[in-house]
């Protein structure tokens, strides 16, 4: 399905909760199936973000932009006022929309989000991230995303290899736009911003990654008070994949009381 300007998916019953959904840089908006699964509750509109998947992958690539996208999406819909879930970059869009549009966002769900990271470090990953990411064939790709993927169930992998890889000539490659990458990449060094006040919130920050701060954190807390609900996860960066049932019932405790 499409609404200008991104393409979508919509997973769960019509008259479900709806839920914006923001997958994370390289992703895609089928990686949010397994979730919508463990969630009939809910309706959950996940886009491919400009410059990944099915989208355009024309520029401008900044945060701006993916949430003018996200807003033109809900517009098309007809969506006026929606939870917001965001993964990885996709939790940064996420807070940067209900600060621009607090009025369409009803609330947040933070997942292990990339928000205020360390301007090094985020120029060494671009700077890695323009090497070729490309397979000479499917096992290697799969080995790859195993390695990469590490404790997360093989036909959540074999599903990621199925929708997001793409031949490319004799190799194969993730249907991604490599320039809209590296510009994800020195987006997530900006300066950290906190969602709104009076913004319910969950944040659920992955314990085996180091995407969020503690000093991220504290200012949430001073920002949000008791709107904010913090609940760790034990799991590496992709916590919704590896720790499905846990992230869910998360959500289902905050999105439909």
């Amino acid at each position: 399905m499409t609404a200008a300007p991104l393409h979508v998916r919509a997973f769960g019953p019509s008259d479900g909760v709806p839920v914006l959904a923001l997958h994370g840089v390289t992703g895609h908006s089928a990686r949010w199936q397994v979730l919508a699964d463990a969630l009939p509750q809910l309706r959950l509109i996940a886009v491919d973000l400009r410059g990944h998947g099915r989208s355009p992958w024309t520029p401008p690539w900044h945060i701006e932009q993916h949430v003018a996208d996200a807003l033109a999406v809900l517009d098309a819909l007809g969506l006026e006022r929606v939870a917001v879930a965001g993964h990885s970059f996709g939790g940064a869009i996420a807070v940067h929309l209900a600060r621009t549009a607090p009025q369409r966002v009803e609330r947040l769900v933070l997942l292990d989000p990339a928000i205020g990271l360390d301007p090094q470090d985020m120029l060494e990953t671009a700077e890695e991230s323009r090497a070729d990411q490309s397979f000479p064939d499917l096992a290697t790709a799969r080995a790859d995303r195993a390695q990469r993927w590490e404790g997360i169930a093989d036909e959540l992998v074999d599903a990621e290899l199925a929708e997001h890889l793409v031949a490319d000539g004799d190799r194969f490659r993730y249907r991604y736009c490599g320039s809209a990458v590296v510009v994800a990449w020195s987006e997530m060094a900006r300066a950290a911003l906190t969602p709104p006040a009076g913004t319910p919130t969950l944040l659920l920050p992955a314990t085996k990654a180091d995407f969020v701060s503690p000093s991220w954190v504290d200012a949430c807390r001073a920002e949000l008070g008791d709107a904010l609900t913090v609940t760790e996860i034990d799991a590496g960066h992709m916590v919704y994949l590896d720790r499905t049932a846990e992230v869910a019932d998360a959500m289902r405790a905050f999105l439909t009381p």
